[in-house]
């Protein structure tokens, strides 16, 4: 009876009632974001692995590459996303993706409160990481490493302040990461930057060390030298490891193509929200003159300069400086009192958010709904009918759906900007695709037959004054263009 009654007091506590607003607030913010472009070729990717029994080591999917070397280092995710969609369709992934951003959303909940051991702060934190990871929530193998990223810190803070053995579980948490998402190698830095600081001197100003004892320190040690070696624990090899390395630092890839990869832009809200969360983290300590530890200090350096160099790495900045930014606010708020949880109210807004949740999750119609808009889904059915000859010139944003939707036919880019920057493929195409270079050019060079392009697009005007070429199809979204004199010489 006295464990029934426990059990029901922390079922309907003020924690885990604040534990399903995040959970609603999670199917919220992503019950808009299905069609992803890029989901399409990791599911394509995923088909290859799970139909052929291998993982590419070449692009399969286009034709201007020539087959070019290029690894799937994010297979094992591929592979699950295929699978839940194989199993479940689209209602599946769209499950799949509110699990993981529940998930994510909950873990920093639960990351802030042991940073601060205070609630209402934890809770705030938890809003916190959610605001920046508005700018790359999408179903895609990075939420899978933003999801690892949290489990990793929330496991170096467990062993620091609880028991040392939880630093054991990182280097089997490594060795999935890196067959996940290749954010492992940033992991990985921000290990070493908790082990590093470990050693610094105790105090310099404001900023001290977080002193562990003997077994902690040695215990943190000998797990991050696991993780070493836990990372080779895949199929692939040392190609693997080296390949986020390559995109991030070889000097043919054009980052600043893809909007995600350029420099943070004041236009975006969260530009603005960086620096203040950033500002807070300096100055309350001076205010209050309380401690910054190196670790904090150091981790959220790092990330701020990786933010402003890549937006897309708000994403891991939000995970990264939440829990320190609780730390410091902590003081403003009382901390947790059970006694005083009042459990009706609880269970009530519980169930609220329950009902929610199911009342949001959107049906598979609106999921269609939602892939016609964002995909040329119409143009795609044309294509199967009409049976055009020829290379297939697409749109960049199409390319991924167009090699999900109609494999039978190699697509000319899509979003792997590595392998098509690596080939030269993405500089053909953006000379072409924003008029800075003859359009018949490209289009004899690849010996194009047709083209499938966004309306909007400003070659979609140019084409029709191009000799040769003739509108075959159009809708509000798409157009199609054919050579008016049969196959490309």
């Amino acid at each position: 009876m006295r464990f029934t009654r426990r059990l029901v007091m922390r079922t309907f506590s003020f924690p885990a009632m604040l534990a399903s607003s995040l959970a609603v607030l999670a199917v919220l913010t992503v019950r808009s974001r299905f069609s992803d472009p890029d989901l399409w070729w990791h599911l394509r990717t995923g088909q290859i692995i799970a139909t052929g029994h291998l993982i590419p080591r070449v692009d399969l999917l286009s034709f201007t590459t020539g087959e070019h070397a290029w690894v799937a280092h994010e297979w094992l995710t591929q592979f699950l996303l295929f699978v839940v969609w194989k199993a479940a369709g689209y209602q599946g992934l769209m499950l799949w993706f509110c699990s993981m951003t529940v998930a994510l959303l909950l873990i920093e909940y639960a990351l802030c409160w042991l940073y601060s051991n205070n609630l209402k702060g934890a809770f705030v934190g938890a809003l916190v990481a959610w605001f920046f990871a508005t700018i790359g929530l999408a179903i895609r193998p990075q939420l899978v490493g933003y999801l690892l990223l949290a489990c990793e810190l929330v496991l170096v803070e467990l062993g620091r302040s609880r028991n040392p053995r939880w630093f054991l579980l990182l280097p089997p948490l490594f060795a999935l990461w890196v067959n996940c998402h290749g954010s492992f190698l940033l992991g990985l830095g921000l290990l070493a930057i908790v082990l590093v600081s470990s050693f610094l001197p105790r105090r310099a100003g404001l900023i001290e060390s977080r002193q562990l004892d003997p077994l902690r320190r040695r215990m943190l040690a000998w797990s991050s030298a696991l993780c070493l070696p836990a990372i080779f624990a895949n199929p692939v090899g040392l190609s693997l490891l080296a390949y986020p390395l390559r995109t991030m630092f070889d000097s043919r890839m054009q980052l600043d193509a893809v909007s995600e990869w350029r420099w943070l832009a004041f236009d975006d809200p969260r530009a603005f929200g960086l620096i203040a969360v950033a500002g807070a983290i300096l100055l309350l300590p001076l205010l209050r003159r309380a401690s910054l530890y190196w670790d904090e200090g150091l981790m959220v350096a790092a990330m701020l300069g990786l933010a402003l160099l890549h937006q897309r790495l708000l994403f891991a900045w939000g995970i990264v400086a939440a829990p320190v930014l609780c730390r410091q606010i902590a003081p403003l708020w009382s901390g947790y009192e059970p006694a005083r949880d009042s459990r009706w109210l609880n269970a009530g807004l519980m169930v609220a958010a329950l009902a929610a949740i199911f009342a949001f999750f959107p049906k598979t119609e609106e999921l269609r709904a939602q892939v016609a808009r964002n995909n040329p889904v119409q143009a795609v059915d044309y294509l199967r009918r009409a049976h055009l000859s020829g290379n297939m010139l697409n749109d960049y944003v199409y390319g991924g759906y167009l090699a999900w939707a109609l494999p039978e036919r190699r697509v000319f880019i899509d979003g792997r900007g590595d392998v098509y920057a690596w080939t030269g493929v993405l500089r053909d195409y953006g000379n072409w695709a924003t008029l800075q270079a003859d359009p018949n050019d490209l289009l004899e060079r690849y010996h194009i037959g047709f083209c499938l392009l966004s309306r909007h697009a400003p070659l979609s005007r140019v084409l029709h004054y191009l000799p040769g070429w003739r509108e075959l199809y159009s809708d509000s979204d798409a157009v199609i263009f054919g050579r008016t004199g049969g196959d490309p010489q």
